[in-house]
């Protein structure tokens, strides 16, 4: 997951350059909608993220990105992130974690590359990404999304249609304002740790 670090630090810094495309890309964007019932007529899932700054609940789109919300619900079920923290914070745009190795404060130059040891194939929509929204971070390869995920903190609309957006923050995005005004280093590492835990609010 390498790319994931070159691709966002190439975005944030050097404008609207993610996969050297953005410009050819022209869709009909629509605004974000809460998906509080899927389709079937069923509750959308709504999972409860906990942190040292507090909570953020976040509903799923599972109409949207069906892959994503079930692999996502599979490693949250199973504790894969309850450890992990945020370990990368974006002012302006992005805070960014899930990634398995940063349970190890060892593994601090290794940050961003770790996964679940699978890969989720992407599932673009027209939804764009707007502060709250929760989307999968990935490598140049569109369908290279594992575990990694992030939650915007402003508008991104380069990221529209690029990036799968698969949840919403509908409670607590000033928690992800507050994480990312965080201190960080040059790596754009939160100086102190910021653990989570993520469980399914059943």
């Amino acid at each position: 997951m390498n790319g994931l670090f070159s691709t966002f630090g190439k975005m944030c810094r050097g404008g609207v350059r993610v996969l050297g495309v953005m410009g050819m890309v022209s869709l009909l964007l629509v605004p974000v909608v809460l998906a509080e019932e899927t389709q079937a007529g069923k509750p959308a899932p709504h999972v409860l993220l906990k942190t040292k700054f507090g909570e953020m609940e976040i509903v799923l789109f599972p109409d949207l990105a069906p892959k994503h919300v079930e692999s996502f619900l599979k490693l949250a079920n199973s504790g894969f992130y309850n450890g992990t923290i945020f370990h990368r914070i974006l002012p302006g745009f992005m805070i960014q974690g899930g990634d398995p190795l940063t349970k190890d404060p060892a593994n601090r130059n290794r940050y961003g590359t770790g996964g679940p040891g699978y890969t989720v194939p992407a599932e673009f929509s027209k939804v764009a990404h707007e502060k709250g929204i929760l989307s999968a971070a990935r490598t140049q390869d569109p369908n290279s999304a594992g575990s990694q995920f992030f939650i915007m903190v402003d508008k991104a609309p380069h990221l529209d249609g690029q990036y799968t957006v698969f949840g919403e923050v509908v409670k607590g995005v000033e928690v992800a304002e507050t994480i990312v005004s965080q201190p960080r280093d040059l790596r754009d590492n939160p100086v102190e740790r910021i653990e989570m835990t993520i469980e399914e609010i059943k």
